[in-house]
């Protein structure tokens, strides 16, 4: 069932945690959406709490590598955390103003753009399949928006907000790449989930917004997100490279919109819709479409 692409077997228990892993991803989404706070606070909380967490077990490591990096190497950690805070702040608004299903769907776009980056930015050539795939992409994402303007400008604004997150994880992947040959995977997530985390407590005093007052509840989503999605989310999935091909972990991720989907329907009681269905799967092949032409991309 899996293939690695590796000389050695895949124990066990790689085969459990990788799916664990996305089910803790997926419930992001609806954290935020039963919790009652502004979004940049919940964003704050979120990345601050896991900042400070990975700070009491990666902190000196992350002191003697700061020391190896170079100016150039530092503005590039300090860009990959302004992007990472700019990513939640969209796409956590977002999740106010529309459904879990589009907000996901739109958010998880980033391997579009970040094929496309390969194209204007680093001067690759616009091949065919990476062309058809932003069209299925783009026609599937249409479908999603023209359905949720019958539901008010709000709404749309919401998809737009998820867009904006997705474009904003692309410049966090594209800074990381450059920065992560230098780092250990522990320091590194430290200093950028800390740098988010400290620039969205920024943004939510900017803002007025307040970091007290809320429910014990709210409290309590904020821990989930940084334990939860965050912290055993997205680290099982650094994790799962180690035994599984990027392709595969890749593709794998794309089933966060779909348990998303299916979490709100069941926990929130949001529908899904044939508009969703269909847009949704055009949406997520051509994610795949593009991810695998970036893939190729990068190993020509």
């Amino acid at each position: 069932m899996f293939e690695t692409g590796r000389s050695f077997p895949v124990p066990r228990r790689a085969k459990i945690v990788l799916p664990l892993g996305l089910v803790a991803i997926s419930f992001a989404s609806i954290f935020i959406k039963l919790c009652d706070a502004p979004p940049l606070v919940i964003s704050a909380y979120r990345l601050g709490i896991a900042g400070f967490i990975l700070a009491l077990f990666h902190g000196r490591q992350l002191g003697r590598e700061l020391r190896l990096l170079t100016r150039q190497e530092t503005l590039l950690a300090l860009l990959a955390g302004l992007s990472l805070s700019l990513h939640f702040a969209f796409w956590v608004t977002s999740l106010k103003y529309t459904s879990v299903a589009s907000s996901v769907i739109f958010v998880t776009t980033n391997p579009i753009f970040v094929a496309l980056a390969s194209v204007f930015f680093l001067r690759e050539r616009l091949s065919f399949p990476l062309f058809f795939s932003v069209l299925v992409a783009v026609g599937g994402g249409l479908m999603i928006g023209w359905g949720d303007w019958d539901l008010g400008k709000q709404t749309v604004y919401g998809d737009f907000l998820a867009l904006l997150g997705a474009v904003m994880a692309t410049g966090y992947l594209l800074t990381g790449r450059r920065l992560r040959p230098k780092m250990s995977l522990g320091p590194y997530i430290t200093l950028v989930y800390g740098v988010a985390g400290i620039l969205l407590i920024l943004f939510a005093l900017l803002n007025g917004d307040s970091f007290f007052g809320y429910s014990s509840r709210d409290y309590f989503l904020f821990l989930l997100l940084a334990l939860v999605p965050q912290l055993i989310g997205h680290t099982t999935v650094n994790w799962a490279l180690r035994f599984f091909s990027a392709t595969l972990v890749a593709v794998f991720i794309l089933g966060e919109p779909i348990l998303a989907t299916l979490l709100a329907y069941f926990l929130l009681g949001e529908p899904i819709g044939p508009r969703i269905f269909l847009g949704g799967t055009l949406v997520l092949l051509g994610i795949y479409l593009c991810a695998r032409e970036e893939r190729k991309l990068t190993a020509s």
